[in-house]
């Protein structure tokens, strides 16, 4: 997928002096062979770091052999400055992990204390301020350590992507959607750049595209994945020029930055303007891992380009929409599904769901537009969606935001996309969370977050939930299980 880093990893043992540095680098390649049998290929620094010098010479040595995150291994107990320094020294995301003992009979010159070492490097590096990455028991054998760098792979990816990303908006948002409003301090605060343009320019740079001689070949794309759900045909030109002028602008505006999304106006003026809807467009941009969010949803973008760089797959965004209604629950849902009525809920946007995650899809027009700009007519200006049914399986719906009071807050909540027809328009499915009631009542309402969410395909829970506490979201909501409430839920309800 395009638009999200390539990962090089790399390892660096470090060995306190008064414990044998063999046993550190021993472990340490036992560590390597482990990830890159059952993983991938990971870059073993040669320098065991035992003081100040030596951590200069492995970061040298990382840094030659291209590695952009690096696990730092406490194979004994370890140099709490050394190797809190590499972390402060190293130009990206860092792990820290430690060996278990190995055998009962080894207990003298081969106890390497990494149990008690990673204390004082967790210590060492709040005192220094340094952000780095800890799993939740940050202390194994080297198959434990090398499941956990799996883990750690795209929580990586994620936070690289993010040091590099620009969101390009156009905008104003439309009027009553003060909910896709949020303060931009927090999006610096992160290392997002961010820039903001008229849709006027929009406008301008589409007219601009009108004879590229590109269109014929993205017409020809777009039927290619349309197939027998190219209903509109004669829509494909304009859509085509669309498209063309986004990765267009992407390009001669991502600046010093190395990835971008976009945050874009799509209606009420789009249509009467351009003359289409732009969600089949931005379906197809999702699937080349550059999310276009609707109504300038500017952390709608910055939620989806996470949920890309940790599943390296189309995402979406979604309305947190309706309901189910209790008689499609009645007869096609209970019973068949370990879920009540209040677990569920119907995911919706109108056409931005890439076709690889519909279960069938054909262009449509925007029928809540059509009621307004165009009643009672042939469809016209309000072509371009791309409709469906989400196809069936694990989600994660997830969403990182700025409160109004630029404060950094996020939730997460696992479940899955049921396979039951919506018998609805536009790209959506029947969703199904544990405890989805209270989790609307007193995360979603209770924190103000706005109605958009960002669904990724396959549960990403623990990597996003690590994710926020690493960017340090003050208020982490999830979907708590039954017995365990929230902090503002009525004991006696």
């Amino acid at each position: 997928m395009k638009n999200i880093p390539q990962l090089k990893l790399g390892i660096i043992a470090v060995s306190r002096d008064c414990f044998p540095m063999e046993l550190s680098a021993s472990r340490r390649a036992a560590v390597v062979k482990a990830f890159t049998e059952k993983t991938g290929d990971i870059y073993e620094c040669p320098t065991t770091v035992e003081n100040e010098l030596h951590m200069l010479k492995a970061l040298k040595e990382v840094k030659e052999a291209g590695c952009n995150a690096l696990v730092v291994y406490l194979g004994n107990f370890g140099p709490e400055t050394a190797e809190t320094l590499i972390a402060q020294k190293f130009d990206g995301p860092v792990m820290f992990a430690a060996a278990a003992e190995e055998k009962g009979d080894n207990l003298l010159d081969g106890r390497g204390d990494a149990y008690c070492g990673m204390l004082n490097a967790s210590y060492n590096l709040k005192l220094r301020n340094i952000k780095a990455y800890i799993p939740e028991y940050p202390v194994g054998t080297a198959s434990e350590v090398a499941d956990m760098i799996a883990e750690f792979v795209p929580i990586a990816k994620s936070i690289i992507g993010i040091k590099n990303l620009k969101i390009i908006s156009f905008g104003p948002r439309p009027q009553d959607f003060l909910a896709c409003n949020a303060p931009i301090k927090q999006l610096y605060n992160l290392g997002v750049e961010i820039e903001e343009n008229s849709e006027l320019d929009l406008f301008a740079a589409f007219n601009a595209h009108s004879s590229d001689p590109r269109i014929p070949d993205v017409i020809k794309s777009m039927k290619e994945e349309l197939g027998a759900g190219d209903k509109m045909p004669g829509i494909l030109p304009k859509l085509a020029q669309y498209e063309l002028t986004l990765l267009d602008w992407a390009e001669a505006h991502k600046g010093s930055r190395e990835y971008v999304v976009f945050a874009n106006k799509c209606w009420p003026s789009f249509q009467t303007q351009f003359g289409f809807v732009p969600c089949y467009v931005n379906s197809r941009l999702a699937a080349m891992g550059m999310p276009v969010s609707c109504e300038v949803d500017i952390y709608g973008a910055l939620s989806e380009y996470i949920g890309t760089c940790m599943s390296e797959d189309a995402v979406t965004l979604l309305d947190i929409n309706n309901t189910v209604p209790a008689d499609m629950y009645e007869e096609e849902i209970k019973g068949k599904y370990n879920y009540t009525l209040k677990d569920t809920f119907m995911g919706f946007h109108c056409g931005n769901t890439a076709a690889s995650k519909l279960s069938s899809c054909s262009m449509k027009n925007q029928k809540i537009m059509a009621r307004a700009l165009e009643p009672n007519q042939e469809p016209n200006i309000t072509r371009g969606t791309l409709e469906g049914d989400i196809i069936p399986g694990e989600i994660t719906f997830f969403r990182l935001q700025s409160t109004a009071d630029a404060k950094l807050t996020a939730y997460v909540a696992q479940g899955e996309v049921l396979p039951v027809a919506t018998r609805s328009f536009g790209s959506i499915g029947i969703f199904a969370i544990s405890e989805m009631g209270r989790f609307y009542r007193h995360v979603l309402i209770e924190k103000n977050y706005p109605h958009h969410g960002a669904v990724a395909f396959g549960n990403f829970g623990k990597p996003l939930y690590e994710l926020f506490k690493y960017l340090g979201v003050e208020e982490l909501g999830f979907n708590q299980p039954k017995g365990m409430l929230y902090k503002t839920e009525n004991p006696f309800a």
